[in-house]
């Protein structure tokens, strides 16, 4: 059975850092792209970064880009976001979520989600 489970969430003050993880089971990183999404409470859903399964090439947001760094580790199955330099305004739900092979640009493309965890950068 396919499932996301996010780890790494929680209060950092602006500057900071946090790593988030994003343990796969049921399936191989090989053959899914992991995309990282965050929602904040009136805004849009947005797709922070992705790593693709095929050959493991990355994309980022332009809001993230720079500070900001998607990884995998395939032993593990798991895929990382280590987010440095954090602003007020990364304070969000993050999920990671699993497409076939490719980083899709719709979230409709993303089958399999995780519950999310939370980032909150205050000060």
């Amino acid at each position: 059975q396919v499932q996301l489970v996010e780890s790494g969430g929680g209060l950092v003050q602006p500057g900071g850092s946090l790593r988030l993880s994003c343990a796969a089971s049921g399936f191989t990183l090989d053959y899914y792209a992991i995309g990282w999404f965050r929602q904040a409470p009136g805004k849009e859903r947005e797709r922070v970064s992705c790593i693709s399964g095929s050959d493991g090439s990355t994309n980022y947001a332009d809001s993230v880009k720079g500070r900001f760094t998607i990884s995998r580790d395939t032993a593990k199955n798991t895929v990382y976001l280590q987010m440095n330099s954090l602003k007020p305004e990364d304070t969000a739900v993050y999920r990671c979520a699993a497409a076939r092979y490719i980083c899709a640009h719709s979230i409709y493309e993303y089958a399999y989600w995780g519950q999310g965890t939370q980032v909150n950068v205050s000060a």
